[in-house]
């Protein structure tokens, strides 16, 4: 049906608009809404652009701290490091379009992320992603489909990364059959930039100029939005249409030219047109502002012919900005742009009549008011339930015994354990030079400062069975496992941006889920002194009505004062002793070995205890700055054989440990809240002073050095276990290449 043939109340339904929304619309206007105002309600009050569903829960987040320049509600946040400078990062989602076009919707993942941070004036230093699929071993349909999926989506994201020069220093892969139907792309970027020349997303000034730069734009990407905002059916590749193309050589000039523009005083503010595309950018720049705008469509340089306002504000091509410019600047910021070969105009100007006034060949073909559209959206009480299947889950049998050896080679052997080194050798980690700690290395990965002598750490995380069992403790322990990767880099935690990747917000069971994960960060961040500086919600991640597990996935970052004392993860030095810092329990819930060996994600969740993690960042954080350890690696999937057996295989040392636990098993409990340290014999009684001081129960493992692997009663050759570690991800991912 064409839209000329539709009623108004169906192109609203069509738009995914509900009745009442549209009724709202048309109270809001006094009027009917004509095509192009539907459109513009729909985008920007798409679950995407407008957290309606989620808005009530994130309101608590802990935000401030003396060392946060800017929280969220901007383009990126941004921390104070020191000596002058600032770090600005986001992480965002891509996941509907990466499971429709794994390779462009990857890519331009990473761009956009890219556009927000280098829109808040900072320079790209490093590149992290969380990406997760379904199981890919075997020879079902599911598996091959994920291979696929995984190949696309890793090639997305270092064609793009790679292009624009920014190293990609670390992330996660992991591997969870409910993501069958919904594979999960997070990207996360950080920049450097001074910390009094933050740039953010304003349009004020009446009579300002509006300027579009960077790319044309085309028809790609029409409807995004409204598409991320829905869930997926079996003919979710019809919606190929809507995922962007994006072209990294282009950014890569806008960044610099941007970068270029930045150093005169020559604009207001500055957006990346990202997420509903022209709409988006221009109403949140006046919505902040509290300002008006008019803006003229067909001076907006076209790729395409014949296309329409509606085109214009709706079309999410890639590589794009909108700027506030000062008056009387407008040469100058044109002659910049096209020094860099883009696309540059003045489309509109601010006005204080706080409506968006579009124009097409001189007459006007919409005209809507900002706040109700940009900063009023409704913010919807979904009703909320706790999910059923979680009767009863806590009450397990765990009678069955297995050897530790058996469960050892079935654990190690994972795919959510072995090195991805086939997903990250595919990005550049070395470029600008300045990575200290990349990619395989484990832990956190850290950047060096060249300008200050410090270093950053950061780290990406989520056990998404843990919040699958139990949504608030799960989420608390994403915030603590990536603070915890920090801190045995030595650096000390300082914020926190989140990726919250959810089901069908319609579903109370979900809603439920999110509701509970939002608290468990929340208290988090603020006993362990981290706030959320930025963020980004995903829901709608279910097909034909099987959603994703809860999965907040969490980016730390943490600050080191000396890029000269970064702590590696991996064993050093035959002779060195080994400890483990913090208790041991008999704790499975949501673990590896549950998964494996029973075939269940169930249990108790186990303990969180935000003193006794702080307690261990700061002992290993001091005891880093004191020149005690040698290495430092927290202890989490597959516990401390697992954990062992990596610093041994990535550091090339065998490792001699014994181990005394309350039952055998328990080398595999994932007890949070725990490290190993690597120290040489003479700092092992200072190490031991230190941690009597700090209240740190700390014991003895053992030793570095020999052939093999021996914990307990886990033998394994060394080579064979580094065989495993570092060759069985490249057989699974190419087997039907």
């Amino acid at each position: 049906m064409q839209k000329e043939e539709m009623n108004l109340e169906e192109i609203a339904l069509a738009h995914s608009l509900t009745l009442e929304e549209f009724e709202n619309i048309k109270e809001i206007l006094g009027r009917d809404p004509n095509y192009v105002e539907i459109g513009i309600f729909s985008a920007m009050w798409s679950e995407h652009c407008s957290y309606k569903s989620s808005k009530k829960y994130l309101n608590g987040f802990p935000t401030k701290a003396p060392w946060v320049i800017q929280g969220p509600g901007e383009n990126a946040g941004v921390i104070d490091i020191g000596d002058g400078y600032a770090a600005v990062f986001k992480m965002e989602s891509h996941n509907h379009p990466s499971f429709i076009e794994p390779y462009q919707g990857a890519a331009t993942g990473v761009g956009g992320i890219l556009r927000d941070v280098f829109t808040m004036g900072a320079r790209h230093i490093a590149n992290m992603n969380s990406i997760r699929f379904a199981g890919i071993e075997g020879d079902s349909e599911i598996a091959q489909k994920h291979r696929f999926l995984l190949r696309g989506v890793v090639a997305g994201i270092g064609g793009y990364g790679n292009c624009m020069g920014v190293p990609t220093i670390g992330g996660e892969t992991t591997f969870e059959e409910c993501y069958a139907g919904n594979n999960l792309v997070n990207a996360f970027t950080l920049g450097l930039a001074k910390s009094d020349e933050i740039f953010l997303g304003l349009a004020e000034g009446v009579g300002n100029p509006v300027m579009y730069v960077g790319s044309k734009t085309g028809r790609d990407g029409l409807g995004g939005a409204v598409m991320s905002s829905a869930s997926f059916t079996e003919d979710s590749e019809s919606k190929r249409p809507t995922v962007q193309v994006g072209d990294p050589f282009t950014e890569k000039l806008l960044l610099e030219a941007c970068l270029e523009l930045f150093k005169e005083d020559l604009i207001i503010g500055i957006q990346d047109i990202g997420a509903a595309g022209l709409t988006s950018s221009s109403f949140e720049m006046a919505g902040r502002s509290e300002s008006g705008m008019i803006m003229h469509l067909d001076k907006v340089p076209a790729r395409e012919e014949g296309m329409t306002p509606y085109d214009f504000m709706l079309s999410e091509s890639q590589e794009r900005m909108l700027i506030c410019a000062k008056k009387g600047s407008e040469q100058k910021i044109i002659d910049i742009f096209e020094k860099w070969e883009l696309d540059v105009a003045v489309i509109g100007e601010v006005t204080n009549t706080g409506n968006m006034e579009l124009f097409w060949h001189g007459e006007k073909c919409a005209e809507v008011p900002v706040q109700p559209v940009s900063e009023q959206a409704p913010i919807l009480d979904r009703p909320v339930a706790k999910h059923a299947y979680l009767n009863g889950i806590e009450e397990i049998d765990m009678s069955k015994e297995f050897s530790n050896q058996i469960a050892f080679d079935k654990l190690f052997g994972d795919m959510e354990v072995v090195d991805k080194s086939w997903v990250y050798n595919q990005y550049d980690s070395m470029v600008q030079t300045n990575t200290i700690k990349g990619p395989g290395s484990l832990d956190g990965s850290s950047i060096r400062i060249k300008e200050t002598g410090k270093a950053l750490a950061m780290s990406a995380d989520c056990n998404t069975r843990l919040c699958y069992i139990n949504p608030e403790l799960g989420a608390a322990a994403a915030v603590m496992e990536s603070g915890r990767n920090v801190a045995m880099t030595g650096a000390v935690p300082k914020a926190i941006t989140d990726c919250l990747n959810f089901g069908n917000p319609q579903n109370p069971e979900v809603m439920w889920q999110f509701a509970q994960s939002c608290e468990g960060i929340k208290s988090a961040c603020k006993e362990l002194n981290t706030p959320v500086i930025g963020g980004n919600v995903s829901l709608y991640n279910e097909t034909n009505g099987v959603g994703v597990f809860p999965t907040p996935s969490i980016a730390m970052v943490g600050v080191n004062e000396d890029a000269n004392k970064v702590l590696p993860s991996a064993l050093q030095e035959d002779g060195n002793f080994l400890y483990i810092l913090g208790d041991t329990k008999s704790e499975f819930g949501g673990s590896l070995y549950m998964k494996l060996m029973f075939d269940k994600v169930a249990g108790v969740h186990p303990e969180v205890d935000f003193k006794k993690e702080l307690n261990l960042w700061n002992t290993v954080v001091e005891a880093n700055q004191e020149g005690l350890l040698k290495a430092a690696k927290d202890v989490n999937v597959g516990g401390i054989a697992v954990a062992l057996a990596k610093m041994a295989v990535v550091g090339n040392r065998g490792v001699e440990a014994a181990i005394s636990l309350e039952e055998d098993r328990d080398v595999f409990s994932e007890t949070l809240s725990r490290a190993i340290v690597e120290v040489s014999p003479e700092n092992s009684e200072k190490l031991e002073k230190l941690c009597e001081k700090k209240g740190m129960v700390y014991s003895k493992l053992g030793l570095v050095g020999g052939g093999k692997i021996s914990i307990n009663d886990i033998y394994k050759d060394l080579d064979s276990a580094r065989d495993t570690y570092f060759n069985k991800f490249k057989r699974v991912i190419e087997q039907d290449l």
